[in-house]
């Protein structure tokens, strides 16, 4: 019993940080990026080095609209109408059926969040349409 309030005891290190004994607190991080210290053994071994600053990947970019994207998809919507489930939501929302329309959204798009854009952007259609 003595001995383990021992080592439960703080001690100083010599960077003056206090840790437990036994565990060192520069292997307690909380980010996934290791930096080497210089010693050969241990979590952190291996030769110190400054990172290299790389250019992004254009991968980083994927799923971004482009401008090209977003002007022909607005030209075809402009060309083409509305979808029949459009429609409908546009017509529960004249006749003020706010709520049934997001559920007929939700229920066609499968998401909450894609139903609830939906219905905003035949409101914005139909806010359009009236001026």
């Amino acid at each position: 019993n003595n001995t383990n309030e021992e080592e439960r005891r703080e001690v100083d290190d010599e960077d003056g940080s206090n840790a437990w004994l036994g565990v060192s607190q520069e292997n307690n991080r909380t980010t996934t990026e290791k930096m080497a210290n210089g010693i050969a053994v241990g979590l952190d071994k291996g030769h110190q080095v400054t990172k290299k600053e790389r250019k992004a990947a254009p991968a980083r970019r994927k799923g971004r609209l482009a401008n090209r994207v977003k002007l022909v998809r607005e030209i075809v919507k402009e060309v083409a109408g509305m979808a029949p489930y459009e429609k409908r939501i546009a017509e529960l929302l004249r006749i003020g059926k706010d709520k049934r329309a997001l559920k007929y959204a939700k229920q066609k798009l499968g998401t909450h969040v894609r139903g609830k854009r939906k219905r905003e952007e035949v409101a914005e259609i139909l806010r359009m349409a009236r001026k």
